[in-house]
C-alpha cells in the first residue's frame, strides 16, 4: 500500500493560521542550538568580545606550528560559533517574517559576520604563503596540525593564480563593475519588465509574471498556453538587444578575469574552484548528444499523451496524465517515504525517524512564514527542514528531497571535524535527488492501478528532461558563447538567437515545431549569469540515478558505498569523494546509466500508450 488517495473535490479557499496557532508537534524545535533567546543573547555578547582577538594573530600563522595550530583551531572556533548563532536567527525569522525581533536578530547576525570578515581577512593570504615543505615540518613539531593538511591544500591549491597584492586590490575594486551586467539583468527581468495580461481557462484576467507564467504552462487548455507563451516572449522580444548586451557583457567578464588569472578559458577557472576536471562536462555533453533520439521519443511520447496534432514548445510542462487527482496527507507520506528508504537500512532510516520525531521539520504554512522549501543547519545542530505543506504528490517528493539533503548533513557533520563538516556545490543535489529515485522506485513497485503508474512514469520523464536534458542544453550553449566571445565573435541578439534556435532544433528533434519565440529563451536564463554553475544539475541527477541503482542491485555493499559518499564532507575533493564511494564521474558511464534508466521507464510508458 503506497498511501495514496484520489481526490476529486475542489478545494476550498482557506485562510493562513497565524505562527500561534500552528501546533508545536508541526514546529521545529530549535533548543538544539539554544535553549532561549537569552541564551542566544549571551552568546551573541561573548563573541562580539571574541571576535577582535582573531586580530591577534595577523602576520603569526606561518611563524611555527603550534602558532600555525593557534590560529587555525581559534578561527574555526569562532566561526563554528558564529554560524550556530545565525542559523538560530535566520530560522526563526523564516517562519515568521512579520516579527521584527526576529528580524532584528537576523540583521544583527549579519553586521557580526561582516565584522568577522573583515577582522579575518588577513589569513587566506598568510595561509597562501605557506609551502608544503614548511606545512610539514610543521606537522612534525605539532602533530595535530596533520587534520588540516586537505584544509591548507585547499587553501594553495590555486595559488598560482593569485596575483599581486596590488593586482588582487585592483581586480578586487574592479568587481562590482565586472558583476554590474548580472545585476542590470535582474532589474530588467524581476522589476522593470511589465509583461501583458492574458487570460487563464476559467477566462480570467491574468497578469504575466514569472511565477504565473509557470501556472499557465500547465493548463490543459493549449490556446491559453499559446497566448500565455507569445505574450511572455513578446516583452523579450522587445529588449533582445539590451539582454545581448548585458549577457554579452557577463561572458566578456568571465573570460576576462580568466585570462588574468591565467587560465587556458573561463570553463577552466571556473571548475577549478570546486576542484572538477573538465572531462566531467565534456562526457555529459556527449553522453547526452549521443542519445539525444531518447529526448525526441520523450516530445513524440508527449504529443501522443496529449491528443495534439502537433506539439510545440508551450506544450513541454503540462502534466501528461491528467486523468488523476493525488492526494497525500504528511502522515502517510511520512510512512510511505519511510518505506521507499528502507532499501538504505536500519541506520539510514532511523535517522529519518528521528527527523520526524525530534522536530527537525517545520511542516505548516503559516502567515509570514518564507515560501518554499530547504534544508538548514550547521555543526552541532539539527539538520533542520522547512516545508509550506500541501497534501499533493509533488510535495512528498519535496519532502524526500530535502530529507536527502539533511541526512546527507547529519553524517557529514557526524563523521568529518568542523572545517570539513560542509560538502561542495558539485555533490550538494546528490543526497536528495537519490531519495527521489528511491521513491520513484518504491511507487513504482507498488502502483497496481495502470493510470497511477502511468502518473508516476510520466512525472520522473518530465523530471529528468527539464533537469538533465535541459540544463544540459544550457551547459553546451553557456560553453559555445564563452569560447565564441573568446574567439572574437560578437554575441548579438541575432548570433545568440540563431545559436539558441539551432541548439533547440537538435535537442528536440523534428516532431516539436519550431516556435520563433523559443529561440529567445537564451534572454531569460538568469543562469547564464552564474559562469557555468547549470552542467551540476545534469551531473547530479545522474550521479543520484547511478547511486539508487548502485543501492536497489546490490544490497548491503550499495548502502556501504553510498554512506561512504554521504560520511565524506569536503575531506576530499569531490570528484574524490564519489570514487570512494565507487562512481568516478570523470568515465561516460554515470551519463550513460541514467539515460538507460530514462529508457525503460520511457519504453513502458510508450508500450502502455500504444
Amino acid at each position: 500500500m503506497i498511501f495514496l488517495q484520489t481526490n476529486n473535490d475542489a478545494e476550498g479557499v482557506k485562510t493562513l493560521p497565524a505562527r500561534s496557532e500552528i501546533p508545536e508537534q508541526m514546529k521545529w524545535d530549535l533548543t538544539s542550538i539554544f535553549n532561549s533567546l537569552e541564551e542566544w543573547e549571551q552568546e551573541f555578547n561573548d563573541l562580539k568580545v571574541e571576535l577582535p582577538k582573531l586580530i591577534e594573530y595577523k602576520g603569526t600563522l606561518v611563524e611555527s606550528g603550534q602558532h600555525l595550530f593557534n590560529g587555525l583551531q581559534f578561527l574555526h572556533g569562532i566561526q563554528e560559533r558564529l554560524e550556530r548563532l545565525y542559523v538560530y536567527a535566520h530560522l526563526n525569522y523564516d517562519v515568521d517574517t512579520a516579527n521584527s525581533n526576529n528580524a532584528a536578530l537576523q540583521s544583527r547576525c549579519s553586521a557580526l559576520l561582516a565584522e568577522f570578515g573583515g577582522n579575518g581577512s588577513f589569513i587566506e593570504p598568510e595561509l597562501a604563503s605557506l609551502d608544503r615543505e614548511t606545512f610539514q615540518s610543521f606537522v612534525e613539531e605539532v602533530p595535530e596540525l596533520e587534520q588540516y593538511r586537505h584544509f591548507i591544500n585547499e587553501t594553495n591549491r590555486l595559488k598560482d593564480h593569485v596575483l599581486s597584492d596590488q593586482e588582487e586590490r585592483l581586480l578586487s575594486l574592479a568587481t562590482p563593475i565586472l558583476q554590474n551586467n548580472k545585476n542590470v539583468f535582474g532589474l530588467l527581468n524581476n522589476a522593470d519588465f511589465i509583461f501583458p495580461v492574458v487570460q487563464d481557462d476559467k477566462g480570467n484576467d491574468v497578469q504575466l509574471s514569472h511565477g504565473s507564467y509557470g501556472l499557465l504552462m500547465e493548463s490543459r487548455d493549449q490556446n491559453v498556453r499559446r497566448q500565455a507563451f507569445k505574450s511572455y516572449y513578446s516583452v523579450y522580444d522587445q529588449f533582445k538587444n539590451s539582454l545581448a548586451g548585458t549577457l554579452q557583457g557577463q561572458i566578456k567578464a568571465d573570460n576576462y578575469i580568466a585570462k588574468v588569472r591565467g587560465y587556458g578559458s573561463a570553463r577552466e577557472k571556473a571548475l577549478a574552484v570546486n576542484n572538477i576536471d573538465e572531462i566531467v562536462y565534456d562526457h555529459l555533453i556527449e553522453g547526452i548528444n549521443d542519445r539525444i533520439v531518447l529526448l525526441h521519443r520523450y516530445v513524440a511520447l508527449r504529443r501522443k499523451m496529449l491528443g495534439l496534432d502537433e506539439i510545440h514548445s508551450y506544450d513541454l510542462y503540462v502534466p501528461m496524465v491528467d486523468q488523476i487527482k493525488l492526494e497525500v496527507s504528511y502522515e502517510n507520506a511520512k510512512q510511505t517515504i519511510l518505506m521507499a528508504l528502507e532499501p538504505m537500512g536500519e541506520e539510514y532510516c532511523g535517522i529519518v525517524e528521528r527527523a520526524f520525531t525530534e522536530r527537525w521539520i517545520d511542516v505548516c504554512e503559516n502567515r509570514g512564514k518564507r515560501s518554499g522549501a530547504y534544508s538548514s543547519g550547521t555543526y552541532g545542530t539539527n539538520p533542520y527542514i522547512l516545508l509550506n505543506w500541501r497534501d499533493t504528490l509533488q510535495m512528498m517528493y519535496t519532502l524526500i528531497h530535502e530529507l536527502g539533503h539533511s541526512i546527507h548533513s547529519w553524517y557529514t557533520r557526524s563523521h568529518q571535524p568542523y572545517i570539513y563538516s560542509d560538502y561542495a556545490i558539485f555533490l550538494a543535489e546528490i543526497a536528495s535527488t537519490t531519495n527521489e529515485n528511491l521513491l520513484t522506485r518504491y511507487l513504482l513497485d507498488q502502483a497496481e492501478d495502470k493510470l497511477l503508474r502511468n502518473y508516476i512514469l510520466s512525472h520522473y520523464l518530465d523530471g529528468y528532461k527539464a533537469t538533465v536534458f535541459r540544463q544540459t542544453q544550457f551547459a553546451e550553449f553557456e560553453h559555445t558563447i564563452h569560447e565564441a566571445d573568446r574567439d572574437g565573435i560578437a554575441l548579438t541578439a541575432d548570433y545568440l538567437t540563431d545559436t539558441y534556435g539551432k541548439l533547440n532544433r537538435r535537442y528536440y528533434g523534428s516532431d516539436l515545431i519550431e516556435d520563433k519565440e523559443i529561440s529567445l529563451e537564451w534572454s531569460r536564463v538568469p543562469h547564464f549569469y552564474f559562469n557555468y554553475y547549470v552542467y551540476q544539475y545534469a551531473t547530479g541527477f545522474s550521479a543520484a540515478t547511478w547511486f539508487a541503482d548502485h543501492i536497489v542491485n546490490n544490497g548491503e555493499k550499495g548502502v556501504e558505498d553510498y554512506l561512504t559518499f554521504l560520511k565524506a564532507g569536503s575531506s576530499k575533493p569531490p570528484l574524490d569523494v564519489l570514487k570512494d564511494a565507487g562512481l568516478d564521474m570523470t568515465k561516460p558511464e554515470p551519463i550513460h546509466r541514467g539515460l538507460d534508466i530514462f529508457s525503460e521507464y520511457l519504453s513502458e510508458l510508450e508500450q502502455q500508450i500504444e
